[in-house]
């Protein structure tokens, strides 16, 4: 049996900027070692959707830490090793191969997985899902010879890889089930916007479908929707979210619930058990609430959050929810949680490329989206979101008057 002092299971985002982190705080050789069934190194996941997707980066340019890096560190990363049981009270896993595990911290960050399309058809071949490097390789790999594509899902996933399929030219489907674009998080007007920019680049729309099933002999030609018009396709990428993996720790005793429970130190129930990244449902004092995220931010934030616990730095993880996405040549970052706002405010021109929203409940804000905008937006956004500060609504709608004066 391998015994180390660190454990990370799974070897993703999370484990990539932990061990980084963990390094710069001293980690002696032998004490951390990284489990993962993948056959890869940590890597940055949004160019899979991005970058990597497109072409322009290489499987090298999106790892977090340079292959050699881990081995000059003392770091053991174990690769295609899948743990099929865990005994938390001995503090010990094992491998499907037989081999077994003895940390004295784990933190368990095993991520989500892509939720799957539930009609006839969804196990044709060329029907693909984007969570990992293989995913995007995959996707990329069958784009090279497609003419036409069907994107599933109107979220975040489906909004940047109908614009990558696009931007190859290739003639892209966005079908969304809601009636607008990314409904969850944008208002009417930034779902009206960037409809508005998709179309003419190449992206069609079909809002308020449902698909009802895939067509095709052995691999997809046909996506058939609610309406009864047919989408012709050479294939099809599904966004239609993801589900935590938390099957392994059923049995643990650990508090599952929309992800493995975790308090603001990102602990568990179990001693010396933390979770973190896409898995981990953890307290965010900010918003006094619940919450599970599934981006690279948080990531990265509760990867190092954990490294910084360990080592004996206890503080609690308070953070500003952060998102941000690139689509055609738009950048956009986007802060808080606009849930129980009551109002909007635009700043700059709704209908061009530039304009941040503001959403606030009463005179606090809420959450806020920037794209193309002075950099006092980027600045304050988090920090206003942050600190609960009163806000004057009158003062930050108005355009001629410097944002910082908005308090």
């Amino acid at each position: 049996m391998t015994s180390s002092k660190y454990i990370v299971l799974v070897g993703g985002m999370v484990a990539g900027y932990a061990a980084k982190e963990l390094a710069k705080r001293g980690l002696s050789s032998g004490e951390l070692m990284i489990i993962s069934g993948d056959d890869a190194l940590p890597y940055e996941r949004p160019p899979l959707s991005k970058g990597f997707l497109s072409g322009r980066d290489k499987e090298a340019d999106i790892l977090i830490n340079p292959s050699e890096w881990y081995g000059q560190q003392g770091i053991s990363v174990k690769l295609n090793t899948v743990i099929r049981d865990v005994d938390l009270k001995k503090r010990s896993l094992r491998a499907s191969s037989g081999e077994a595990f003895e940390f004295e911290y784990l933190l368990i960050a095993t991520g989500a997985r892509a939720r799957k399309l539930d009609c006839p058809g969804s196990d044709l071949r060329n029907v693909f899902y984007l969570r990992s490097l293989d995913d995007s390789r995959n996707i990329r790999q069958t784009a090279e010879g497609a003419k036409r594509a069907a994107v599933i899902g109107g979220g975040f996933i489906g909004m940047e890889v109908a614009s990558v399929l696009a931007q190859k030219n290739i003639e892209t489907t966005l079908i969304i089930r809601e009636d607008r674009v990314w409904s969850r998080v944008f208002t009417p007007a930034m779902s009206e916007f960037f409809a508005g920019y998709y179309t003419p680049r190449g992206v069609r729309l079909l809002q308020q479908e449902t698909v009802i099933r895939l067509e095709g002999k052995d691999r997809v030609d046909s996506v058939v929707l609610s309406s009864g018009s047919k989408v012709s396709c050479d294939m099809v990428i599904v966004g239609v979210g993801a589900v935590p993996v938390t099957e392994l720790f059923a049995e643990t005793g650990l508090g599952i619930d929309n992800g493995i429970m975790v308090n603001e130190y990102l602990e568990t129930s179990q001693t010396g058990v933390f979770a973190a990244g896409d898995v981990a449902n953890y307290f965010d004092g900010i918003f006094d609430k619940r919450r599970r995220l599934e981006h690279w931010d948080n990531a990265v934030s509760q990867g190092e959050h954990w490294a910084s616990i360990v080592r004996g730095d206890r503080q609690p993880f308070v953070r500003v929810p952060y998102f941000f996405s690139d689509v055609f040549d738009l950048s956009y970052e986007l802060w808080g949680d606009s849930q129980g706002a009551t109002q909007t405010v635009t700043r700059g021109d709704g209908n061009s490329s530039s304009f941040s929203v503001w959403w606030l409940r009463g005179d606090r804000l809420m959450a806020a989206f920037v794209m193309n905008r002075p950099g006092a937006e980027r600045e304050l956004a988090p920090e206003w979101i942050r600190s609960k500060r009163r806000m004057s609504t009158e003062r930050l709608k108005d355009q001629n008057r410097p944002l910082k004066d908005a308090m």
